[in-house]
């Protein structure tokens, strides 16, 4: 290649990588002149409803605040959307409805929110086309949308032009949907002058990040919850990052099963037993549980700690000395990522294994990142929250970045 060429070659290559990262910087929420604008805000108030449809747990809503404010800060019309649930029959409808959230995000705000219970058409238009600044429009659950043809999942391109005729800037600040290309991310960036990530977002990206790209080690990964087939890409990746991997919760037990231990009743998943036995034979990076606690029954009081399993048995969470030889990994770590509790979470006697981990990693130095999902409820719900460097908001999302994915809600 002559001299000319090569220049050439090398000149083009620093300026798409300066255009890269030119994109990435204008998407940050800094970054846009929100001052008096119109903005659509993609929210993830994806929160747990009780029968009563009341909030059980709100750290969703608390987290979407940053951005809120900041809009109302810079005089902003403000419009919400978010998905709750899954919708797959009319009976989904009521007890999936934003209304509850409505209302007490309006308590943390202590500010009257709008809410329209359609997603789209007359209502939406006029509760639109009235705000005054600093007003706050909050629509029903996008996912209502779904129940005839799947609109929103499915990225509609109509419904995404309708969503982008709201405003003048879109905002993308609901990390737990960042893996999804749905209507009211993806699709509405595509047709809306001006796309940003919001505060939160930027917060997960840069917290998820630096565990993906560059660990500092040791490395430790708690991976726990129900199964491996979920999780086989994160430790295909992390396994090569990683300096150990500690196994709890059930998915252990298909671990235990593929080194041909008696796992008694204890929760299988049967289709990764093969991967289960492959990783086994590959490294000797994965550290399973030494003992266990045990019952006959999973919503008994009634229990035993053992190091081995009878037939009968369910193993239920992890046991003393469990817990002390991953305290002997964690101790010396530089950078922890968790994922999936250690035991049948659900029973507050089966609790006390994962406590335990949170209390190990408390008092630790240590970069400690939760992976969003039933490991956040955990840590949230037993006071740990505060005591861990960052606890995602992204259940499926943090882990398809741990995975290596690229996002698609990322790159609007």
């Amino acid at each position: 290649m002559s001299i000319l060429l090569m220049n050439l070659f090398i000149n083009v290559i620093i300026k798409e990588k300066y255009y890269i990262l030119e994109r990435i910087i204008m998407k940050r929420i800094e970054n846009i002149d929100l001052k008096n604008k119109k903005v659509l805000i993609r929210v993830d108030f994806n929160v747990p409803l009780d029968k009563e449809l009341n909030i059980v747990d709100d750290n969703r809503i608390r987290e979407s605040l940053q951005t809120i404010n900041y809009c109302l800060d810079n005089n902003c019309k403000i419009i919400l959307m978010s998905h709750l649930g899954k919708i797959k029959s009319e009976e989904d409808l009521e007890k999936n409805s934003l209304k509850p959230v409505a209302k007490r995000l309006g308590e943390l705000l202590n500010k009257e929110i709008i809410f329209v219970p359609e997603v789209r058409g007359e209502k939406v238009n006029k509760a639109v086309n009235n705000m005054k600044e600093k007003d706050i429009v909050l629509l029903e659950n996008t996912r209502f949308l779904d129940l005839n043809g799947k609109l929103e999942s499915g990225c509609d391109e109509e419904l995404s032009k309708y969503f982008a005729s709201l405003a003048d800037i879109f905002i993308n600040d609901a990390f737990g949907t960042c893996h999804r290309a749905h209507a009211s991310n993806v699709g509405v960036s595509k047709y809306i002058k001006e796309s940003c990530l919001g505060f939160l977002v930027l917060k997960e990206i840069d917290n998820l990040m630096p565990v993906v790209n560059n660990p500092k080690h040791p490395f430790i990964v708690i991976m726990g919850g129900a199964k491996i087939s979920d999780k086989i890409g994160v430790i295909e990746n992390l396994i090569k990052k990683a300096d150990y991997i500690l196994v709890g919760g059930g998915m252990a037990y298909t671990f235990l099963k593929a080194k041909g231990e008696e796992i008694g009743k204890s929760l299988l998943d049967s289709e990764s037993l093969d991967f289960a036995k492959e990783m086994l034979e590959k490294t000797n990076k994965i550290i399973l549980p030494v003992d266990h606690i045990t019952s006959l029954d999973m919503e008994s009081n009634n229990y035993q700690i053992k190091e081995k399993l009878d037939s009968n048995d369910y193993g239920l969470d992890i046991g003393p000395k469990t817990i002390e030889l991953f305290k002997s990994y964690l101790e010396n770590s530089k950078t922890i990522f968790w994922n999936g509790p250690m035991g049948y979470y659900e029973n507050e006697i089966y609790q006390k294994g994962t406590k335990e981990i949170c209390e190990i990693i408390s008092k630790l130095e240590a970069t400690s990142v939760v992976g969003g999902g039933d490991s956040a409820s955990c840590v949230i719900n037993l006071g740990y929250k505060d005591k861990f460097t960052h606890v995602s908001t992204g259940g499926g999302a943090s882990l398809e970045l741990l995975e290596g994915k690229e996002l698609p809600g990322i790159n609007i």
